[in-house]
């Protein structure tokens, strides 16, 4: 599966041309060479090609801004208090006003999310209809592999309808011809949040795929990713108790672990590891690239780690404070009891500047590119320097998408903009901390505190940052590093109990399960709607609004409207074109 994959159109899949390419009437019985016909495709070969069109669309790399759905950064992260859209100010203006929230439905964001929503949608309906064309003619596929695909090809469909579920607030579920009936995929309306359809989809694969993958090729569904999916769906609806059957099954029997590392979850070598549930393959040559959307986009662009980036996707100065701790190795829980850590915005990088020596959880700089510390083995950064424009992107960079330097060589494309580094789309650590709220719903907060605990061991454990830098002045040219000591001052460790604060009453222990999970998955595909599910959007990010326009002039003037904001509307090309089927959330008009 890690490898790249170019599809032709469905059009050319399911289609034939009458290509004349002899006197004889040969042309009349014999299928044009160079096309996919239909006696190709009704193959076991044929359908097996057909799904693996369907995982490519996870990846979609053509869509780095609006049409991201895999990591998801722009909604995600970029809309939330996680990060800011960074670049130049001027830079995909579309973006500002879905940070800004003020997006309207002729945003062609939000265009490109629907598309390739139902873009994978359509392919994974065309392996089904096929599969079933096929399981009708002379050679049908093997019954245990057919259902299998069934399985699969479900269960990818139900992920492409959430992808689209957690942008729009209601979508019109689109199942094969055979499925619907009398009624066409044109007439399905948004009727609702699709998730009768997602559920059922995915419990299809859950019930037909075991916990190995087919071929043994780690970029396919098992049983577990569909459950890790179905548990992730409950939780959005906060069935909590539906949920944690499916994550106790993932604990108690998918053998996954959490890895020793931290930073394990976002380098190259340990890439499909004991954490993975499901995991985007990705790859590069040098004439070819399947990188997960939003990667070159987000690296920096200027500095030796630039390798062709545009310089977007910067950590918020809310997400940096967000990792201090108390002298206990503790997170601050309550925003407002937070101090505002130094940082160099506005400093030259030629002008001294001291990093903060606050305590630090030790994963802000396995996220966080900042000054003063190494860059993934790129050097000490020097701040302003390698920021494209630090006063529209505050003085951070994101470390998530990037590749170590030392990987360098194994991603080389033209200009290295993209890097073949997988993305984890699903992890145990996830699992842990979703089933600590369901423990916090049952009141049993002892329960929560050790799945909490099992995550705040994991960073205690893993190794540090290291090279001290002693000073910040001209680091491009010769920073003095005490190579052995660590990058800054680190310090977690786990919440002590049993019954003791946050873990002494269930409103502290949700706050600190809702923080960990903040910190884990900073920069991830989780944030905006973690905080839409835990029903804090709006004051989260009203409060986050408020507090950064005294350090960031973009956002003045700016709000979130509960009512309006908490998902985007549906784009006004897609209401014109399905008129009377697909109709608009009120609160944005027709």
């Amino acid at each position: 599966m890690k490898r790249i994959i170019k599809f032709l159109s469905v059009t050319t899949l399911i289609g034939s041309l009458l290509v004349i390419y002899s006197c004889s009437e040969d042309f009349l019985t014999n299928e044009p060479p160079g096309v996919a016909a239909g006696t190709v495709i009704q193959t076991q070969a044929g359908v097996e090609a057909l799904l693996v069109g369907v995982y490519e669309r996870m990846q979609n790399s053509n869509a780095n801004f609006g049409g991201v759905l895999t990591s998801d950064w722009t909604y995600s992260g970029g809309c939330s208090d996680d990060a800011y859209k960074g670049t130049s100010a001027g830079d995909q203006s579309n973006f500002n006003l879905l940070e800004r929230y003020e997006a309207l439905p002729n945003n062609p964001y939000l265009n490109e999310r629907w598309t390739h929503c139902y873009d994978g949608v359509a392919r994974a309906n065309v392996c089904l209809d096929f599969l079933a064309v096929t399981q009708a003619g002379p050679t049908p596929i093997p019954d245990a592999r057919a259902t299998e695909i069934e399985a699969e090809a479900k269960c990818l469909r139900a992920w492409f309808h959430f992808q689209a579920n957690k942008i729009f607030e209601k979508i019109p579920y689109i199942k094969t011809q055979a499925e619907l009936g009398d009624l066409t995929p044109q007439e399905v309306p948004n009727a609702d949040a699709g998730w009768d359809g997602i559920e059922a989809d995915l419990q299809f694969a859950i019930d037909n795929l075991t916990g190995t993958k087919y071929n043994n090729e780690k970029g396919r569904v098992n049983k577990y990713a569909a459950e890790a999916m179905k548990a992730q769906a409950h939780m959005y609806q906060k069935e909590y108790s539906q949920a944690k059957p499916l994550l106790d099954d993932i604990i108690t029997n998918g053998g996954f672990s959490l890895t020793a590392e931290y930073m394990w979850n976002f380098d190259m070598t340990h890439e499909n590891n004991s954490e993975s549930i499901f995991e985007l393959q990705c790859s590069t040559t040098a004439t070819a690239t399947n990188s997960v959307a939003g990667s070159g986009p987000t690296f920096p662009q200027k500095g030796p780690a630039s390798c062709g980036g545009w310089g977007f996707y910067q950590p918020s100065r809310n997400l940096f404070d967000a990792f201090q701790v108390d002298a206990n190795g503790l997170p601050v829980l309550d925003p407002t009891a937070r101090v505002h850590l130094a940082t160099d915005m506005g400093v030259s990088s030629t002008v001294d500047f001291t990093p903060t020596d606050h305590l630090l959880d030790p994963r802000v700089d396995f996220i966080i590119a900042r000054r003063g510390v190494d860059f993934l083995g790129w050097g000490i950064m020097p701040g302003n320097d390698w920021i494209r424009e630090q006063g529209n992107g505050g003085p951070f960079m994101c470390k998530v998408f990037m590749h170590r330097k030392d990987e360098q060589a194994s991603n080389l494309n033209g200009t290295g903009f993209a890097n073949g580094k997988n993305y984890r789309t699903y992890r145990y650590a996830s699992i842990l901390l979703w089933r600590a709220e369901c423990a916090i719903e049952d009141n049993d907060l002892e329960l929560a505190r050790t799945y909490v605990n099992m995550i705040r061991n994991r960073a205690k454990g893993s190794t540090p940052i290291k090279g001290f830098c002693t000073s910040t002045k001209n680091l491009g040219s010769n920073p003095v590093v005490i190579p052995d000591q660590n990058a800054a001052n680190y310090k977690v460790e786990p919440y002590p109990g049993p019954g003791l604060y946050p873990f002494d009453n269930k409103a502290n222990a949700l706050k600190a399960v809702q923080e960990e999970t903040r910190l884990e998955f900073a920069m991830q595909n989780h944030r905006f709607f973690d905080l839409r599910r835990w029903g804090i959007l709006a004051s989260t990010l009203n409060a986050y609004i408020n507090d950064d326009v005294t350090f960031r002039v973009f956002m003045v003037g700016a709000t979130f409207n509960a009512a309006e904001d908490d998902y985007w509307p549906i784009y006004q090309g897609v209401i014109d074109l399905q008129k009377g089927i697909i109709t608009q959330d009120p609160s944005y008009g027709k």
